[in-house]
C-alpha cells in the first residue's frame, strides 16, 4: 500500500492513505458500499471551554486561557475531537473531508477530528472525547502510577499539560523532567523552565521517554518531532484524544487513561 514507508515526511498524508484503506477493509468485511460511508455528513464545531473540559480543579490549562480550542466532529452520532488554534465550523460529506488539502490548521483539525469520529463509529478506536471536570487530575494521578510501573527515571513533555507536568515532577523530581511548548517558552512551571517548542532538541537528547501531545498532528510539528525521537533513540508516547485515530492507523504508542 502506498504510504507504508513511515520515513515519508508528511505523516498526515500517510494517515489519510491508511484511513481510506481501513474504510475499504471495513466495507468489504461488512458488505457495505464505500459510497454509503462517503455520502454521510460530517459536522464539526469548536466547543466552549465548559463543554470541552467542564470545571477542572486547576485553571491553568491552555484551553481555559483561550490559547486553543477543541474541535468536535459528529459522524452518525459518534464524536471525535482535536485540539487546534484554528476555530471554525465545517459541514460536508466524508468524501469532502477526504479531499481537504490539509495545508492549514483548520483543514487538519477537521480531518483529524473526523477520522477520530469515523473510526469510533466503526468500532475501531475509543477514547476520542476529552475528559472533563476531575478527569485531567485523575489522568495525572494515573500517569504517576504508570511512570512507577514503567520504572521511568527521566522524561520529557512536549506540549504544556500542567497536570501531567506536575505528576512528572512529583514522581521524577524537577531535575529529571524537561518540558517544551510553543506558547509559554521561558516560563517556569512546576519548578521546570519551559523550552522553546520550536527548538526542543535538547529535550529529546536527554530524555529516554518523551510524552508528546497529539496536538502536534494538527499543528504540523509531528514529523520533525518523530525524526528527533529516531535520531536520539527516545521512546515516544503520545497523549490525549487528538491522536486517537492516527495512533491506530500509524502504529504509534498512545497514553490517555480518562478519555471517553
Amino acid at each position: 500500500m502506498k504510504g507504508e514507508d513511515t520515513d515519508k515526511t508528511d505523516l498526515l498524508d500517510i494517515a489519510r492513505e491508511r484511513f481510506v484503506a481501513e474504510l475499504d477493509r471495513w466495507c468489504e468485511k461488512n458488505g457495505v458500499s464505500r459510497d454509503e460511508l462517503d455520502d454521510l455528513v460530517v459536522a464539526t464545531r469548536p466547543l466552549s471551554s465548559s463543554e470541552a473540559i467542564g470545571s477542572p480543579e486547576r485553571d491553568d490549562f491552555p484551553l481555559l486561557r483561550g490559547k486553543e480550542v477543541l474541535m468536535e466532529a459528529n459522524y452518525r452520532g459518534s464524536l471525535g475531537q482535536a485540539f487546534t488554534s484554528a476555530a471554525g465550523v465545517f459541514s460536508g460529506t466524508l468524501e469532502e473531508v477526504l479531499e481537504l488539502s490539509l495545508q492549514d490548521a483548520f483543514d487538519r483539525a477537521v480531518f483529524v477530528s473526523t477520522i477520530n469520529a469515523v473510526l469510533r463509529n466503526l468500532g475501531l478506536v475509543f477514547g476520542t472525547v476529552h475528559c472533563r471536570d476531575s478527569g485531567p487530575e485523575d489522568c495525572a494521578a494515573n500517569m504517576s502510577r504508570w511512570l512507577k510501573e514503567e520504572e521511568i527515571d527521566r522524561a520529557g513533555l512536549v506540549g504544556m499539560q500542567p497536570a501531567l507536568l506536575s505528576s512528572l515532577v512529583e514522581v521524577l523530581g524537577s531535575d529529571n523532567v524537561m518540558v517544551s511548548d510553543l506558547a509559554c517558552a521561558g516560563e517556569v512551571r512546576s519548578g521546570v523552565r519551559v523550552l522553546d517548542g520550536m527548538n526542543p532538541e535538547i529535550l529529546f537528547e536527554r530524555s529516554p521517554l518523551v510524552l508528546i501531545t497529539g496536538t502536534t498532528l494538527v499543528n504540523g510539528t509531528i514529523d520533525g518531532l518523530l525524526e528527533m525521537t529516531d535520531r536520539f533513540g527516545c521512546r515516544a508516547v503520545f497523549y490525549g484524544t487528538t491522536i486517537a485515530g492516527a495512533a491506530h492507523l500509524l502504529g504509534l504508542e498512545r497514553w490517555c487513561s480518562c478519555s471517553k
